[in-house]
């Protein structure tokens, strides 16, 4: 198999979990221009209207979904019609997540559990459904989380967005120990510094930008279009043999710390 082959899509039915604008959107769209058929979730389906356009721009079929990932009787439906409609489910990309910035002692519980149903038990049964159609499916899958750098790092104010993104890594190796068995690799990429519509409160302040970009390595913040390459190696043949692993996509942010 070229390398070429290795890396492409064609044939594979995806699933993307908040994919109606930034990252999810960016690895939505990657996804199809690797050749893949994908499904794209969000809470409100009508706000997938641009990210259905994309997919279909590049030849692929694109299907939208309405679903709330703390919804778990949901995340099983929704995962079942994607699967039907697409004809198959081969990639799932847990992106959906929720972030607020709180200090740790104002947290209240609602808050908190806001924050952990969408990014880690979402995450969970959204990968346990999907596992349960790749398997009676016969040919495995893969499964790529987001993580983030909070998963390695402490960052004030976000604990427990924090906490959600540790669990979830803690997930990742657990399931991919699991279903190794099951020809299911799990793996997860971390995005750095990224600007989107959930982090922009961060990216207001001039003075926060500018200590960031210091540092950073590559001096500067993540672009949509740094996401995808990530994504397209843990869902094809070329990471074959990874399983259990999380690829910080940072600027170097970790390696410097």
């Amino acid at each position: 198999m070229s390398v070429a082959q290795l890396f492409d899509l064609r044939g594979r039915k995806a699933l993307v979990t908040g994919a109606s604008r930034g990252i999810g959107q960016a690895i939505a769209i990657a996804l199809a221009d690797a050749g893949a058929d994908v499904a794209i979730t969000a809470r409100d389906g009508a706000s997938l209207t641009e990210t259905s356009a994309a997919i279909t721009a590049k030849g692929r079929e694109a299907v939208p979904l309405s679903l709330d990932v703390r919804d778990v009787e949901r995340c099983r439906a929704g995962v079942a019609e994607a699967a039907a409609l697409l004809g198959g489910l081969d990639v799932l990309v847990n992106n959906a997540g929720y972030e607020e910035i709180c200090p740790s002692l104002d947290v209240e519980e609602a808050l908190w559990d806001k924050i952990v149903s969408t990014n880690l038990k979402g995450a969970f049964f959204c990968a346990q459904a999907a596992a349960r159609h790749m398997q009676a499916g016969g040919k495995g899958g893969s499964i790529v989380n987001l993580c983030s750098l909070t998963s390695y790092v402490g960052v004030p104010t976000a604990a427990p967005y924090g906490s959600s993104k540790s669990g979830l890594m803690g997930m990742t190796h657990a399931l991919a120990a699991e279903w190794a068995a099951l020809g299911i690799r799990v793996n997860a990429i971390a995005p750095g510094y990224f600007r989107t519509a959930m982090t922009d409160v961060f990216y207001e302040n001039q003075d926060w930008q500018a200590a960031m970009l210091a540092k950073i390595p590559m001096r500067r913040f993540g672009g949509m279009g740094d996401v995808g390459g990530a994504v397209i190696f843990l869902a094809s043949d070329a990471s074959a043999y990874v399983t259990g692993h999380c690829i910080p996509v940072d600027g170097g942010y970790l390696a410097s710390i």
